[in-house]
């Protein structure tokens, strides 16, 4: 198994739309970065994604979801009515992938984060760099495990 971090911005698909259905499947798409796609490539069902609000109030990792299907074309590409429409892909040759995501559980509170930046299993991760921009990222398992940690101590707090 192997674990990632995708970054969203909430008002597009955040863990609440995979909390609001637990059930549901949610397609994973638009992603138009090269090395981002790459990454999206590498994954296999039952993989552990967190997922990470930006460009909101709450930034952070705020849920866990569970790769569902693998990469497959990204169907958005070939819509010339999508925002994420390319042009130069094409149907025999894509250039764009999609996942399949299912909702796993969300966090008692968004990991923020500064809380992250002080994690020692962080310190070279590319989320915590400067100028990172990637929307997609593995993380090691000592890494989600230190994600995990931080989530568990705030839910048991509330217990």
């Amino acid at each position: 198994m192997q674990y990632w971090l995708m970054k969203t911005e909430p008002d597009e698909c955040s863990i609440d739309d995979f909390a609001k259905t637990p059930a549901a499947v949610i397609r994973w798409d638009g992603v138009r970065n090269y090395q981002a796609r790459n990454f999206m490539q590498d994954m296999h069902i039952g993989d552990e994604v967190f997922i990470y609000h930006s460009s909101c109030a709450k930034i952070g990792v705020a849920g866990l979801v569970r790769v569902v299907r693998a990469a497959y074309p990204d169907p958005t590409q070939f819509d010339s009515a999508s925002t994420y429409f390319d042009s130069k892909s094409q149907h025999d040759k894509p250039r764009w992938v999609a996942v399949d995501l299912q909702y796993i559980r969300r966090f008692t509170e968004v990991i923020p984060l500064a809380a992250i930046k002080t994690m020692p299993a962080f310190t070279d991760h590319p989320l915590v760099a400067k100028g990172n921009r990637l929307s997609v990222v593995p993380i090691s398992s000592e890494q989600r495990e230190a994600l995990n940690q931080r989530a568990n101590r705030h839910k048991e707090d509330e217990v």
